[in-house]
């Protein structure tokens, strides 16, 4: 990874879209060049992928939580369950697993407080190993979705 390559990220951070010679223009390398960095970038997992960045409130997600998970146990297995299941809730946007307590972060999204509390209720605390669960709101965003420093 050289400073050409950390100016390629930083561009595609910014924009994911730009074709490869709008990319290269930005960042003053020829097509054919810029091209295979591109590929190498892609290849080695440094880009990890493309998406859409879509604003939650917009698609009717109006309700964020952090949601705090004390586990009862954490054995091999009980670790393994729960984040498998913890991965197929869809509202769960991220999950983090912490040195310390609490034992993980969930960062939630629903329609609104009530169905918050219904996902709460009936998938969240039925989690494998759960023993204790703490929710704080998320009042307001201040530094959102921020490209990585190049």
């Amino acid at each position: 990874m050289d400073d050409m390559d950390r100016k390629i990220l930083a561009q595609l951070q910014q924009d994911g879209r730009l074709t490869v010679t709008e990319l290269a223009a930005r960042v003053r390398l020829s097509v054919s060049p810029c091209h295979r960095r591109l590929r190498e970038l892609e290849r080695s997992g440094a880009i990890g992928g493309y998406r859409a960045v879509v604003d939650p409130a917009a698609v009717g997600l109006n309700f964020e939580a952090l949601v705090f998970v004390s586990m009862r146990q954490e054995d091999r297995d009980t670790v393994a369950e729960f984040e498998r299941a913890v991965s197929e809730v869809g509202e769960v946007l991220e999950a983090q697993r912490l040195f310390g307590e609490p034992d993980y972060l969930l960062r939630v999204v629903a329609a609104d407080l009530a169905a918050y509390q219904r996902l709460y209720d009936e998938r969240l605390a039925t989690l494998p190993g759960v023993l204790r669960l703490t929710s704080t709101l998320v009042m307001k965003h201040v530094v959102r979705d921020r490209p990585l420093p190049a």
